[in-house]
């Protein structure tokens, strides 16, 4: 719901359980006044401080009042060289060599529905949706140039979308250095800040700190959103637990540099800034043209961080991937790599496959290997065209054989890299990123490919839909596996390389809508080393991400633990390996690995030839096990039970339906559970006053039991052992107190 008070100039944006309000100065400034638990439509302005802040600057309009300075005063969108002291929402060089933009209101409109970008990725609102848009015009009086800013209402999901676009009405080119997609200031608070921060084989790992004075920053500048900081911050009250307390959450839909930068100034007012990263950034804007930033997706919640990762995961399943693989069952896949690696003929892959099948696996995913000379990591890489030595018939004829069997037939690709041992290296060794008399660095002996360039982005769009055209595949895995660098592009001129970082993942997105977009029937999986590449503008094309390179069951634990915080179950890509595992030797049973990969889509990294009948044999439980409850994991609402960060001696979490019906809970220790202490995991999102029955005990326990006590673990329990609990409401009841 999005009003407008014409006589106080104040608009006010309400969700179902928030409230937004800024307000347009006496001199046109657009002023942040509230964003936090919903409240009535009052003017709240009043919450500006009537005091002269020294030494602050003044701007001219304001004449003798001292009082009113952009520099102490909360603002919607700050601009530059203008007295404003803080980080600057915008940094631009205007035609005559100035640097000052200082945006006032000029004109806004209203209406139903959710904005998109013509460039980038963002939310959708099905026409069935309580969805809103506001959009603001702020003008330069000087200049000419103007910011659009965009708001998407997503009202009973409590979203509240940011964007900018940038238009340049001067007389002259201006380039713009710096332009965040959400600015918000806080006038009081005593803030922490949750990233997530990791690296490869460890992703999103969380860390909370409490924001001290100056700058509080994370971000990438590796070309990609990365394994390092994902684009997703949270910053909360200092007692905020999952239950209880104010929290908000900021979403970048960018999958390249970005920065989110959290400033607490000498006044201890807080503003946070979050959009494209600013380093090496300079793109022309030429008169009349205009430059779109990405979204960032706003959440609130006063209910603490479950509800606010309940808002996240549920717009994230509903408004984000059109394709129909979100809401239709997820196939459980097997994958070729672990078995064969690059070495593998057609005989081979289908006897796996025929094992596979057995296993109660219905996807067969043959990986890296199967085009141009790609025997090893250093060649082939951007031929994509099948090598019919090791598949005669190429892949339609691989993919007849196991369609035959009742599977469906899945291929890797990696469409944004290059072998300098390639015949397409070797036709356009200027269609790589490369900085011109300078030797490449190399990572994975890859180079990667320009996709700035039109040419290289139509190539690879015709190239790959040839492959997906006439091979009768059911799904692709997306692959990315080194960090972009060496930033400068041959098909530019110099004063445009300030562009390169950008327009590389505009022209990932072209091309993603030229592949992916035009095959509605194939399910794609994004992966990037692993998940290097998890953020909301992937999963605006991707259904589910592979979630690290890392399938150790106690790792992946605190992996999927700080992925859940925004991204939901269904985009997490989570298989079963062998044990001991290849990269950290360690063994844990077959049920620990199997609950653990529940915790996302499910399937296997492992050779079924050297499996044991027992193994086998649990394989196919698990699979089974799976397809039961898999609408459950999917689409029911998630809660963590407990951190693996804790000393708590156990990582629980759980998943209710919906409807309140059913339940499902995981547990897997991380102590041994002999003789100790008892250990109980008290549940969450029951109804209190209804009961419950344990299929796996027989128990039948009050919603209320359940939630305030908890479910007795097992004592005398090995170290990674695993629980599953499966609940049903039977009754809803008053219970007797």
């Amino acid at each position: 719901m999005i009003l407008f008070n014409e006589q106080n100039k104040v608009f006010t944006i309400h969700t179902a359980n928030s409230t937004y309000q800024m307000k347009v100065s006496q001199h046109g400034h657009l002023l942040h006044l509230y964003y936090g638990k919903r409240i009535v439509d009052e003017d709240v302005s009043y919450l500006i401080p009537n005091v002269v802040r020294s030494h602050e600057s003044n701007p001219a309009e304001a004449g003798v009042d001292r009082v009113y300075s952009l520099c102490a005063y909360p603002q919607e969108f700050s601009g530059n060289d203008a007295g404003d002291y803080r980080i600057p929402s915008i940094e631009v060089v205007n035609a005559d060599g100035s640097y000052a933009f200082v945006g006032k209101y000029r004109s806004h409109k209203i209406y139903s529905g959710k904005y998109r970008l013509s460039s980038l990725p963002t939310l959708y609102a099905s026409n069935e949706e309580n969805a809103e848009t506001l959009e603001m015009i702020l003008k330069d009086e000087v200049t000419h140039a103007e910011v659009k800013l965009l708001y998407g209402v997503f009202y009973e999901k409590d979203i509240i979308t940011r964007a900018a676009v940038f238009c340049n009405h001067s007389e002259g080119d201006i380039h713009l250095e710096r332009l965040m997609s959400a600015n918000v200031d806080f006038m009081t608070g005593d803030f922490d800040m949750i990233g997530f921060f990791g690296h490869h084989y460890l992703e999103r790992q969380t860390d909370r700190r409490h924001l001290s004075h100056g700058i509080n920053e994370i971000g990438s500048f590796r070309g990609v959103s990365g394994h390092f900081h994902n684009p997703f911050a949270i910053l909360c009250d200092r007692n905020t637990n999952e239950d209880t307390g104010n929290a908000y959450g900021f979403a970048l839909m960018y999958s390249g540099n970005f920065v989110f930068d959290a400033e607490v100034d000498g006044y201890s007012q807080t503003r946070i800034a979050m959009g494209i990263h600013p380093k090496q950034f300079d793109f022309l804007v030429r008169k009349g043209e205009c430059f779109e930033a990405p979204e960032v997706v706003m959440a609130y919640s006063d209910k603490g961080l479950s509800k606010l990762s309940h808002s996240y995961h549920d717009v994230f399943r509903q408004n984000a991937c059109e394709s129909r693989f979100v809401r239709s069952e997820r196939p459980v896949l097997i994958n070729s790599w672990e078995p064969f690696g690059f070495s593998f003929d057609s005989e081979q892959l289908i006897k796996t496959a025929e094992i596979s099948k057995e296993l109660g696996v219905d996807m067969f995913v043959l990986d890296d290997g199967w085009f141009g000379a790609r025997d090893n990591a250093k060649a082939g890489l951007g031929d994509w065209v099948a090598n019919e030595k090791k598949l005669p018939g190429g892949i339609p004829a691989l993919a007849e054989k196991i369609h035959s069997m009742g599977m469906k037939f899945g291929l890797w690709f990696e469409p944004e890299m290059i072998n300098e041992d390639s015949d397409l290296y070797r036709a356009h060794p200027d269609w790589c990123l490369r900085v011109p008399g300078r030797d490449p660095a190399r990572s994975r002996h890859q180079l990667c490919l320009d996709l700035s360039r039109p040419d290289v982005c139509e190539y690879l769009i015709e190239a790959v839909n040839k492959i997906l055209d006439d091979g009768s595949v059911d799904y692709v895995k997306w692959d990315y596996n080194r960090y972009v660098c060496d930033v400068y592009s041959s098909y530019y001129p110099p004063e445009r390389q300030g562009e390169i970082y950008h327009r590389y993942i505009l022209g990932l997105y072209r091309i993603m809508d030229g592949i992916i977009k035009t095959h509605p029937d194939i399910l794609f999986e994004g992966c990037s080393g692993g998940g290097g590449r998890f953020d909301g503008g992937m999963l605006v094309y991707f259904p589910q991400i592979w979630c690290s390179d890392n399938t150790d069951a106690p790792d992946r634990l605190t992996i999927q633990y700080g992925t859940s915080f925004m991204y939901p179950v269904s985009t997490m890509g989570a298989h079963v390996s062998v044990c001991p595992n290849k990269r950290t030797k360690r063994t844990v049973s077959f049920k620990t690995r199997a609950v653990t990969a529940m915790h996302g889509t499910f399937g296997y990294e492992l050779d079924p030839a050297k499996m044991s009948e027992e193994e086998r044999k649990e394989c196919a439980e698990y699979s089974a096990f799976y397809r039961k409850h898999q609408k459950l994991i999917m689409s029911g609402d998630y809660y963590r039970l407990s951190s693996p960060y804790d000393d708590s001696i156990f990582t629980a979490w759980q998943f209710v339906s919906k409807d309140g019906t059913e339940s499902l809970v995981c547990v897997v220790t991380e102590d041994i559970l002999i003789n100790d202490k008892n250990s109980y995991v008290c549940l969450r999102g029951l109804e209190e006053n209804a009961f419950y029955r344990i299929e796996e005990t027989g128990q039948v326990l009050s919603g209320a039991a359940l939630t305030n006590i908890g479910l007795l673990l097992p004592h005398s329990q090995p170290q990674y052992s695993a629980f599953v609990f499966y609940l049903t409401r039977i009754e809803a009841t008053v219970v007797s107190r």
